[in-house]
């Protein structure tokens, strides 16, 4: 496991969080490209995000669908299916995660990228519709396949195979990662955390309902995304209302809070790079990109398979996604989290001393935090760590310090003795050995949004965590059936329809396995590769602008949905 966290460490640092310096700062190239290629979109189709987000609604419901269109699924089906991907842990672990290290601040810049990512939904959806192919043989004959590794490989001509194919393989790691193995960690973390259930369990059941459901094909996944996905939504959107009217004291101050940090932080709770600017933004990217999915590229293969012959029409609808992903149920659940006070609160908690989200960090003298692998056993007097310098490694959870350790949960006997990191147990000056210590620790993920429904709906009960409980499971399951999709549309491409067996069964074994890795791990795995498939997509999308701008002015020109009102 160490060996795992060292390498996702540099892959972090070398791919994710590599950038321009500037000031000082360091400027992440993957910002750049995502908020530069989403603005110059913007700008090219003249605010579309804007002025056709209406029409994308009416176009959603129904209003205008053919049966006889080329394709397997409806508009809203294609449209629940891509959303069952996007609204899910992103929006309740993905936003406390962002607010943890980046501050509120970091909910700011999440908006900015779901603002930019609505042209770029609409542009990669547009040209995946154009670009889709027929399927001839296998269990698939008949269907539609499409997404960016058709667009590359179509639009750009067969020398740029080569970036299609990248395109594809990562991609289809990605779905290992992002879309299933952080989605079976949430809900094992969240079934851990509220009724004590080991992991693997967790990680058992979630995989044999997501493999009862991929092994049916599209059809099947876009049924149950159909009724999974409005009503996963509707229960936690209601929840978080809730959370949010309770507290309507606290909105305005909230938005103050939100605003100021986003361009003067504070940083957030784990400290990294305290008062930094960039930091902040970073993480409201980041997570912004993995809550909308806008520029990955997943996306546009739901949609491609939706029952139109108008590629614009499908890309009106994608622009949707972003606004109820990011601008509408990201925002409940930052304001939740804000609102609550519980995104800068401890807890009382069960420090595990061999594992779980266990850490090393080192307090500068500048208040930010460092990683640092300890050299030896930590001494620990009455609870408080004896060496607190700025080179001495103090135990963390949720990469924080724990200020005072206790042996008893009701934390009434500070913990005096050593601890040995690298056997994962602590031994007191009484000859005692302890595998886990008691303290007030923070939350992160989706601990800590339960945490705000919680606290946010107390005076109606001790229940309010339960929703947050409720819609992890569904959204993660969600989320894993639909990301099992994209990926074996990457394996089709890849190495043609007998691949697509082969992956859902990977895709599964995959799903039991993330449940039981650390969650900053499987976590920052995610980050690495969203990273990476950016990169092919955006590029492709930069080059076939053109094309998207031609198509859309024809399109709302001729105005073919009027044939069918």
């Amino acid at each position: 496991m160490e060996f795992l966290e060292q390498v996702t460490a540099f892959l972090t640092t070398n791919i994710v969080e590599r950038g321009i310096p500037v000031g000082g700062e360091n400027i992440p190239f993957m910002v750049l490209i995502l908020l530069g290629i989403g603005g110059y979109l913007t700008l090219r189709l003249g605010f579309i995000q804007l002025r056709r987000l209406g029409h994308g609604a009416a176009v959603a419901t129904g209003r205008y669908d053919d049966p006889e269109d080329t394709g397997d699924v409806t508009h809203f089906q294609a449209l629940t299916t891509a959303l069952s991907a996007t609204v899910g842990i992103g929006n309740i672990a993905g936003v406390a995660i962002a607010i943890h290290w980046g501050g509120p601040g970091a909910l700011f810049w999440m908006w900015v990228t779901a603002a930019v990512g609505m042209a770029t939904k609409f542009s990669e959806v547009t040209l995946a519709q154009k670009y889709r192919v027929a399927e001839t043989e296998g269990e698939w004959a008949g269907t539609v396949s499409g997404g960016p590794m058709y667009y590359i490989e179509r639009g750009l001509g067969p020398k740029w195979k080569w970036m299609a194919v990248f395109f594809a393989f990562v991609l289809g790691i990605t779905a290992f990662l992002t879309g299933n193995g952080i989605q079976a960690n949430t809900v094992a973390d969240n079934m851990e955390t509220v009724f004590g259930i080991p992991v693997w369990i967790s990680g058992l059941v979630t995989s044999a309902v997501v493999a009862l459901v991929i092994l049916g094909g599209i059809s099947r996944i876009g049924r149950v995304t159909g009724i999974l996905a409005p009503a996963m939504a509707g229960v936690y959107v209601l929840g978080a209302l809730a959370v949010i009217l309770m507290n309507a004291g606290e909105i305005l101050p909230t938005f103050g809070l939100i605003f100021s940090e986003a361009f003067n932080p504070s940083a957030g709770v784990a400290g990294t790079g305290v008062g930094a600017f960039l930091v902040t933004l970073m993480w409201g990217v980041r997570r912004g990109l993995f809550s909308n999915e806008a520029g990955q590229g997943s996306a546009p293969i739901a949609h491609s398979a939706a029952k139109t012959e108008e590629p614009v029409s499908e890309g009106v609808v994608a622009l949707l996604e972003p606004f109820i992903d990011t601008i509408i149920i990201c925002t409940m659940t930052g304001l939740a989290v804000i609102m609550t006070g519980v995104w800068n609160d401890t807890f009382e908690t069960e420090i595990t001393l061999g594992g779980g989200d266990l850490s090393y960090r080192v307090v500068h003298e500048s208040g930010a935090l460092s990683d640092a692998l300890p050299t030896g056993p930590i001494r620990i007097d009455d609870g408080v760590h004896a060496n607190r310098s700025s080179e001495d490694p103090q135990i963390s959870w949720h990469e924080v310090p724990v200020e005072q350790l206790f042996v008893d949960a009701q934390q009434t006997r500070p913990f005096s003795g050593m601890v040995d990191p690298v056997a994962g147990l602590a031994t007191g000056d009484d000859g005692q050995t302890y595998g886990s210590l008691y303290g007030m620790a923070v939350e992160s993920g989706a601990p800590l949004t339960m945490a705000a429904f919680r606290r946010g709906l107390a005076p109606l009960g001790d229940w309010g965590h339960y929703i947050v409980v409720i819609s992890v499971l569904l959204f993660a399951i969600s989320t894993a059936i639909s990301w099992s999709y994209y990926g074996d549309r990457c394996a089709n491409y890849l190495f043609g329809s007998k691949a697509v067996l082969p992956y859902k069964m990977a895709f599964v074994v995959t799903h039991f396995i993330g449940a039981t890795l650390p969650l900053a791990v499987i976590w920052d795995m995610g980050d690495v590769f969203l990273g990476i498939v950016i990169w092919p997509n955006l590029i492709a999308l930069g080059l076939l602008a053109p094309q998207v701008v031609e198509m859309t002015r024809d399109y709302f020109e001729r105005k073919p949905w009027l044939s069918t009102d």
